[in-house]
């Protein structure tokens, strides 16, 4: 009797029954996401779904980095110059006892650096100083020279004026004192202070200091000067012959610098004045790193991406002269190789001036239009090299000057201050949060309006 059902045939009759029925279904077809439609109505392409190659990723990564650095170093920059702008702003709310009074004046002392013009020290006086001395509300005067000496001059020459006050010819710096005297116009009763920037030009103003009060007042007395000339004779029928050209005339030059009263030899023999006071007015000497030449383009970029640290540095200096706080200068802060603090100050900065600075004696070129005119020498006496030369402090000097010095407390009450991000933001992210205050800001009610 047969099975009413019978086992499925086994061998190959049964293989394509069993693929015929473990065969897949079907996958459904691949349908791609629609996209953002916020996006497809502003216009804006749809986003790439694989990351870039590797040269674009690291074109971009360097890219970002390097301007991140220089956004980041500007914003704290920016934030170093805000907090101590911040911290000396009290002294222009203070009250004054006569409203003609005139401010405490400050002395700026710039002068050109070595290879390079007078807008550098110009600008960066601009960026780093000037901001704090504004905030501080104090007035300040500029003395400035453009080539080596000129401040040495200035400092001696304003020195030697108050060694001998009643002179014939005046100034007009001591014509307008004069006129505020007869009107009656309270000066300022206090410390000035002067602000010198750069180590060749502190070492301008040290050598002016001891020439004004170890020099004499009257200048000394120098050999004539001789005029050598080489002219070829000419015969007397040519100048007949030529007629006579008119000479254009000459542009008025700069007055010489006029020379040292006194040498460094001459300190330790030199007799100081009666009416010498006991302390000068308080210096501060201000940070100006400067180096030239495109083999330090590394360090130069270095310090690009670092001005953060020098406007921190340079505030607190700043911040000193403005609170009018000083010291003297000690000896013991000093390395035992670069002598007293004085000597001492910015001596990291030499290194990065360029060695033709260090050439002593080196001829000047012709200028244009001196080739084919006679040859002329003048005797001159030679200028001083100072920037060269080692600074010497005579001990009854350098016991007189002082040095601004922030106090402990001070300093730490400018580091609480904490500067609001809105006043060290660029120009974008400011933009883009004024325009977001202006479109969630709650409108102005009308008079005209009738629900209000």
């Amino acid at each position: 009797m047969a099975e009413p059902n019978p086992p499925p045939a086994q061998g190959v009759a049964g293989a394509p029954a069993s693929t015929s029925s473990a065969a897949p279904r079907a996958a459904p077809s691949y349908k791609a996401a629609t996209p953002n439609p916020a996006l497809r109505m502003m216009g804006l392409p749809k986003l790439p779904k694989k990351l870039p190659s590797r040269n674009w990723m690291i074109f971009w990564t360097v890219l970002g980095s390097f301007s991140a650095a220089i956004i980041y170093d500007k914003r704290e920059k920016k934030r170093a110059t805000a907090r101590w702008s911040k911290a000396v702003s009290h002294l222009a709310r203070g009250p004054i006892s006569s409203p003609t009074q005139m401010p405490r004046r400050l002395t700026i002392f710039l002068e050109s650096p070595p290879n390079d013009s007078l807008r550098v020290v110009q600008d960066h006086f601009t960026e780093y100083v000037k901001p704090i001395l504004a905030a501080s509300g104090l007035d300040w005067e500029f003395v400035q020279g453009r080539r080596e000496g000129d401040v040495r001059a200035a400092v001696a020459e304003r020195i030697r004026r108050t060694r001998q006050p009643s002179t014939e010819a005046q100034t007009q710096e001591e014509i307008i004192r004069e006129i505020r005297t007869r009107n009656g116009t309270p000066e300022w009763k206090g410390i000035q202070g002067d602000i010198v920037v750069g180590r060749h030009t502190w070492k301008e103003y040290v050598r002016g200091v001891h020439e004004g009060w170890l020099g004499p007042l009257t200048a000394p007395v120098l050999p004539e000067p001789g005029v050598i000339g080489d002219s070829k004779p000419s015969d007397g029928d040519d100048a007949e012959s030529k007629p006579e050209e008119k000479k254009p005339e000459p542009k008025p030059e700069r007055p010489p610098q006029p020379p040292p009263y006194n040498s460094p030899n001459d300190y330790p023999t030199s007799s100081l004045p009666m009416m010498i006071p006991g302390e000068f007015s308080p210096s501060a000497p201000i940070p100006f790193p400067h180096i030239l030449g495109f083999s330090n383009t590394f360090i130069r970029l270095r310090r690009f991406l670092t001005r953060r640290h020098l406007a921190d540095e340079i505030g607190r200096e700043v911040a000193a002269v403005c609170l009018a706080a000083a010291r003297e200068f000690r000896d013991e802060e000093a390395d035992a190789e670069s002598g007293s603090e004085i000597e001492a100050v910015l001596a990291h900065e030499e290194r990065d001036w360029p060695k033709s600075v260090w050439k002593e004696g080196e001829q000047q070129p012709k200028r244009e239009g001196e080739e084919g005119q006679p040859r002329t020498t003048t005797a001159v006496a030679p200028a001083e090299k100072i920037w060269t030369r080692p600074v010497v402090v005579d001990p009854r000097i350098g016991m007189r000057m002082r040095r601004f010095e922030i106090q402990p407390e001070e300093e730490t009450r400018a580091k609480e201050i904490v500067v609001p991000e809105e006043e060290i933001e660029g120009w974008i992210k400011g933009s883009i949060r004024s325009l977001w205050r202006w479109a969630t800001a709650k409108p102005e009610p009308r008079p005209n309006w009738a629900d209000e």
